[in-house]
C-alpha cells in the first residue's frame, strides 16, 4: 500500500499500550504492522484496529515477519519479555530505528527503576547499527483509545544518542495527538521511567488514570 510515512511494527503490539499507539498512527494514515509471537493473536488485533478506524492499513504478522518489513519498530512489551523480544528481531533491525517505551515499574508496587534504562540495554544488545530511542514510557495506555482523532492532553519525553532519529519519533507523537519533545542522550531515559513510578502513585492516591506528564515554557521547534 503507497503511503508517505514510514512503515511502523509494533512489536508485541496486542496489549493495550500496542493497540492504543496502533489505533492512533493507523487513524493518521500510517501503515501498522501488529508484531506478536503469535500470529493468529496479531491478526485478530489487526482486524479489530482495521474495523474501528474504517481502513485496511493495519496487518498482522509474527514479530520478526514486521519487524523485517518496517522502516520504524516499536517494542511494547513488558520488561519480563524485553530482552527475549530484542533477541528474536536483533538480525533484522539493522539501520532501523527502535522505539523502546518499555518502564520498569511494577505496578503494585511503584519505586523507580535502577540504571541502565531498558532503552539502553536494548542499545547495548543490538549494537549501534540500531538506532535506539526511548518514548511514550508515560503515556497511560487508557488515553490513547479515548477520543480517537483527538489530541491527549499529555507531553512525551524522547531521549536518544541518535538526534535525528529522536526527530523522527517526535513526528510521531504529534500524528498521534501528543506533543513530543527531545529530553536529551539515551541514559536520560531511566529519569524518564522514573517518572512513572510517580504517575502510577499519583493515579493510586487520587483514583484517577490518566496522570501524565506537561511540558512548560518551550514554545518552536528545533
Amino acid at each position: 500500500m503507497p503511503t508517505e510515512h514510514p512503515i511502523i511494527a509494533i512489536l508485541g503490539g496486542t496489549g493495550k499500550e500496542g493497540t492504543g499507539l496502533a489505533l492512533r498512527w493507523a487513524t493518521a494514515g500510517y501503515k501498522i504492522l501488529i508484531g506478536s509471537r503469535q500470529v493468529d493473536k496479531a491478526k485478530v488485533t489487526a482486524d479489530r484496529i482495521n474495523n474501528l478506524v474504517g481502513k485496511n492499513n493495519v496487518l498482522g504478522l509474527a514479530n520478526q515477519d514486521a519487524a523485517r518489513q518496517a522502516e520504524i519498530c516499536v517494542l511494547t512489551v513488558l520488561y519480563s519479555a524485553h530482552r527475549k523480544a530484542l533477541e528474536s528481531v536483533k538480525d533484522v533491525l539493522h539501520g532501523k530505528i527502535l522505539v523502546d517505551t518499555t518502564s520498569r515499574v511494577d505496578f503494585r508496587d511503584p519505586r523507580p527503576p535502577e540504571p541502565p534504562c531498558a532503552a539502553q540495554e536494548a542499545q547495548d544488545l543490538l549494537g549501534r547499527s540500531v538506532r535506539v530511542v526511548a518514548a511514550f514510557q508515560n503515556v497511560p495506555a487508557s488515553s490513547l483509545i479515548l477520543n480517537i482523532g483527538q489530541p491527549i492532553d499529555a507531553d512525551i519525553l524522547v531521549c536518544s544518542d541518535d538526534v535525528p532519529a529522536a526527530k523522527q519519533v517526535i513526528l510521531l507523537a504529534q500524528a498521534a495527538g501528543m506533543c513530543g519533545y527531545y529530553a536529551g542522550v539515551l541514559a536520560n531515559a531511566i529519569v524518564v521511567e522514573d517518572l512513572t513510578s510517580i504517575l502510577i502513585s499519583l493515579n493510586k492516591h487520587y483514583g484517577v488514570k490518566n496522570a501524565s506528564i506537561k511540558v512548560m515554557g518551550i514554545s518552536g521547534e528545533r
